[in-house]
């Protein structure tokens, strides 16, 4: 029998008396994270049973907007990138990158 190796993500969310989050923190031991301050997160699970997407999306009420742009954007580049990675998919990886550029134009996120 083969031992298999565990590995530990925690989330932690400090809420205000109206349940809005104030601080989010995480810890991710392999990574050499522990207990560091995030502004914002969003995780998203597949369950298969369901065939359906499960998601955790949190920001601290002192997100900044401009933050939260960026946060998107950079979100989306990430995801057409592990989109590559799991399908080898070459054209609709470019299609969502397009859209990455725009996004970003539209935004006006790119440094001149």
């Amino acid at each position: 029998m083969a031992n298999n190796i565990k590995s530990k993500i925690e989330l932690n969310v400090e809420l205000d008396e109206n349940r809005v989050p104030e601080k989010l923190r995480w810890s991710a031991e392999d990574g050499g994270i522990n207990n560091e301050e995030a502004k914002a997160l969003m995780l998203s699970v597949w369950d298969s049973n369901a065939q359906e997407t499960l998601k955790i999306d949190l920001w601290t009420k002192d997100m900044p907007v401009d933050e939260m742009k960026q946060f998107f954007h950079q979100t989306l580049v990430t995801m057409s990138d592990t989109f590559m990675r799991a399908t080898q998919d070459e054209k609709m990886t470019a299609t969502m990158k397009d859209f990455c550029d725009y996004f970003a134009e539209k935004l006006e996120l790119k440094k001149k």
